[in-house]
């Protein structure tokens, strides 16, 4: 297949050797990069989240173009994991590629997750604390942190199977730029390839836990520091959303992307 292909990209088949490959090495990484590369890669979604609401809170725009533009800018944040080199808990759900063909353990997938996904916190929440203490917020005369906040309480209010699906329809588009970015041989190849599938999903509203945890702790430090008008985000607010979103995100890239890609290209014979 990778004749189809040429020199200019991998071919589907050799991405899925390549997640593999790479799965099993992200899965058997000492515990200390693990956690600072995890730090990082929070930090990168936490930035492109800024932006993000940068610009949402432009009242001028529409609607469908607010919503483009915000994507747009988003994928800054995964483009710097994937090209920079962080530990991604969405992304580092393809690691299911390598455990299905038997070159990780489930142990090793699922320290994996779980030391990435409280790194992931570390690093969003403390950009959160930095963007709060910049004063960052305050900026267009406020509309930011009030953007924050109402994007915050949507979050916790959303019912449990809502965020679920949403987290779902998130992290199958994550995990395509994901893969897709692995085809690429150049920077501006993965560039490309992160930058629509993060705008599509950023852009329909679906639920990404990484980038959550950076808003919601943001619009708890703009509430405590003085700004109202909003109903309170809480601590349980936040875990309630980030619960159901967290198993909609495995749901999404371990079964819908990696499961799926690992039975047509690694459990079938290719020719």
């Amino acid at each position: 297949m990778s004749d189809l292909y040429g020199s200019d990209a991998y071919s589907p088949v050799e991405i899925a050797r390549r997640i593999e490959s790479v799965g099993e090495v992200k899965a058997r990484m000492a515990t200390v990069p693990l956690v600072l590369l995890g730090v990082l890669a929070g930090a990168f979604i936490g930035l492109g989240a800024m932006l993000f609401v940068l610009v949402k809170s432009d009242p001028t725009l529409g609607f469908a173009t607010s919503a483009l533009l915000g994507g747009l800018v988003f994928a800054m944040g995964l483009f710097m994991v994937v090209v920079a080199g962080a530990e991604l808990f969405t992304g580092n759900n393809l690691i299911v590629m390598a455990w299905a063909d038997g070159r990780v353990s489930t142990r090793q997938v699922l320290r994996n997750w779980g030391i990435v996904c409280l790194a992931n916190f570390v690093g969003a929440a403390g950009v959160a604390v930095l963007v709060f203490a910049s004063g960052h917020a305050g900026l267009n005369g406020g509309a930011i942190g009030q953007q924050v906040v109402k994007i915050a309480v949507a979050k916790q209010e959303l019912p449990f199977v809502t965020a679920l699906l949403r987290g779902v329809l998130c992290n199958v588009l994550v995990c395509m730029a994901v893969w897709m970015a692995m085809a690429g041989r150049s920077v501006v190849d993965k560039a490309v390839a992160v930058m629509l599938p993060v705008m599509a999903f950023v852009a329909a509203g679906f639920e990404h836990s990484i980038a959550n945890m950076y808003l919601m702790p943001l619009a708890m430090l703009l509430q405590h520091g003085g700004l109202t008008g909003f109903p309170a985000v809480t601590w349980s607010g936040m875990l309630g959303n980030l619960l159901p979103v967290i198993l909609g995100n495995i749901l999404g890239g371990a079964v819908l992307v990696a499961g799926i890609y690992h039975v047509i290209y690694r459990r079938t014979p290719q020719a």
